[in-house]
Parts: C-alpha cells; sequence; structure tokens
C-alpha cells in the first residue's frame, strides 16, 4: 500500500521530531496531543529545527516552507483515523498506550496500518488489543529524530510481512537507515544503552567515582560523546527507570534491577534536563554536578 497522510501521537520531543521528518519527507502530517499548549510547543520546536538547518545550509528556505506547510495538529484523537499510517509516540506507559489505540479504533479505516514509537514495550501485547495486529509494529526512532540515523524496526508475532515490508519503505522514504529487533523487552539499543546507564548510577551510588568522574571517564576512556549520567539527563530518567522496569519485569533477571539511586532521582522530580535537575543542574549557566 501507498503511505501518503500519517498521523502522529504526541507533542513531546519525540513525537514532534516523527512529524518533521516526515513532513519534510513529503508526507502530510497530522500532529495530536490532548494538550493544545504542547502543540504550540510542538509546533515552535519545529519551526525553531528547520530554521537552524536552513541557517546551516541543510535545508532549502523552500523545503522549510514545505515542511511547515504539510504539518498540521489537532487535539482530537479520532481526526487521525482516515490516515494511512499512525504512529503513537506518547509517554512510556503500557496503560495509556492502549487507552489511545483503543481511542482510535472506531475511527480507523480498513487500509490504516499502526505503529508505536515505544522504546521497550512488547510489541505483541499492544497489537492484540487492537483490531488489526498485522498491521501493527515498532517503529522505534532515535533522539533527536531529525539528526539521529537509526529508526528500529520491531514485528510483533502476528505483523504480516506486507506491513514490515511497507514499514522499511518508509523508513527508506525518510532518508534513514533500519535495523530489524526481535521483539523483546527494550529491542536492541536500549537493551544495551539503558543497563550501561543504570550501571553508572551504581557507581555513584557506590561512591566509586562523582557524577563529573564517571562521565569524564566515559568520555575519555571510551570515546563516548556523552558521559552515561549526562546521556541519562538527555533522554530522561523516568524513561531510563521505566525501561529498566519492563527489563527487569519481562526478563526476570537481578542484572537488570534498576539502581535505587535512579529511583530516588524519579521520585524527587528531577528527571534531568528537561525539568532543570537530574545528575546535572541545568538552571544556571552551564550544568552542574549534583554529586
Amino acid at each position: 500500500m501507498s503511505i501518503k497522510t500519517v498521523g502522529v501521537i504526541g507533542g513531546g520531543q519525540m513525537g514532534a521530531g516523527i512529524a518533521q521528518v516526515f513532513a519534510t519527507s513529503g508526507y502530510s502530517v497530522l500532529l495530536n496531543d490532548i494538550s493544545s499548549d504542547a502543540l504550540v510547543l510542538a509546533r515552535a520546536r519545529i519551526e525553531k529545527g528547520t530554521a537552524r538547518m536552513v541557517q546551516k545550509e541543510k535545508m532549502t528556505d523552500d523545503l522549510r516552507d514545505g515542511t511547515l506547510s504539510r504539518l498540521d495538529t489537532t487535539t482530537d484523537l479520532t481526526a487521525l483515523g482516515p490516515c494511512d499510517l499512525i504512529i503513537e509516540a506518547a509517554t512510556e506507559n503500557e496503560d495509556l498506550k492502549h487507552e489511545i489505540f483503543k481511542g482510535l479504533a472506531p475511527t480507523l479505516s480498513d487500509h490504516s496500518l499502526l505503529a508505536s514509537n515505544t522504546s521497550s514495550i512488547s510489541i505483541t501485547r499492544m497489537a492484540s488489543q487492537t483490531d488489526r495486529p498485522e498491521r501493527f509494529m515498532g517503529l522505534h526512532f532515535m533522539n533527536p529524530v531529525p539528526v539521529m540515523q537509526l529508526v528500529e524496526l520491531i514485528r510483533g508475532i502476528a505483523t504480516s510481512d506486507e506491513t514490515f515490508e511497507v514499514m522499511k519503505g518508509v523508513v527508506v522514504s525518510l532518508g534513514k537507515t533500519s535495523a530489524n529487533a526481535e521483539d523483546y523487552p527494550a529491542f536492541i539499543v536500549n537493551r544495551v544503552l539503558i543497563p550501561m546507564i543504570n550501571e553508572a548510577c551504581y557507581a555513584l551510588y557506590e561512591g566509586v567515582g562523582n557524577v563529573a568522574s564517571i562521565d569524564a571517564a566515559l568520555k575519555l576512556g571510551a570515546n563516548h560523546p556523552m558521559g552515561p549520567l549526562e546521556l541519562g539527563d538527555f533522554i530522561g530518567l523516568d524513561t531510563c527507570l521505566s525501561i529498566m522496569n519492563v527489563m527487569h519485569h519481562g526478563l526476570a533477571d537481578s542484572k537488570y534491577r534498576p539502581c535505587p539511586l535512579l529511583v530516588k532521582y524519579v521520585e524527587a522530580g528531577w528527571l534531568g534536563r528537561k525539568t532543570g535537575r537530574g545528575f546535572y543542574d541545568y538552571r544556571g549557566d552551564a550544568p552542574v554536578p549534583t554529586r
């Protein structure tokens, strides 16, 4: 089938980024969120991001104008029903995702494909709660979406070959590269990445090093562009904890036990960059380690 119209659910950083890359690639995009304020911020984020790309000569003025003209927003979830492809990019909460797909069901077109941008939750389980498990799969973009090259493609047990081939073609049309992942907790990237961040939390918790030394060690000793604690703040510590909980529950292995210090930071509401404090305090001119 041909994909021409795309609905994106969730006006946060990921949803806005997904909407931007689809609109830039010529698709008509309808971005949805329950909050009109979130949609205003998402639109502003896309306008600012595309303006920066024009300034860096990575996008022409004409392409930017076309991108913005192909993007619309709505707080009405059911307005997305006629879209050829609908991508859920809401908070990493399985119950919420089930409710979203349930709310979509009555207005979906027969041909519509469904996808989730989940970073860890079972695609098979989510698909089974819809009326079209064979037309459902995981389409996991990396953050920030306009910059990162990879998209993980995750098939549920019922996903059809046709759906998979269409999704693979969509990724190519976006100018990105796909990696096929099996439907196991956290897939590939986060299965490796998030336990590393969790282990860095344990190193901090146990006094092996402080925030600055742990991050410097991985940046200079392993040639990582960001230290693991800095990266955790960038991802969002609540998201990191959610993924660790999914792995701990789904794989029943103690090596995936979330670090108590990570839990404490999330309980405090210190979630990283998005809240102004995490392993670093971002409220001043430069980030300051909190430990």
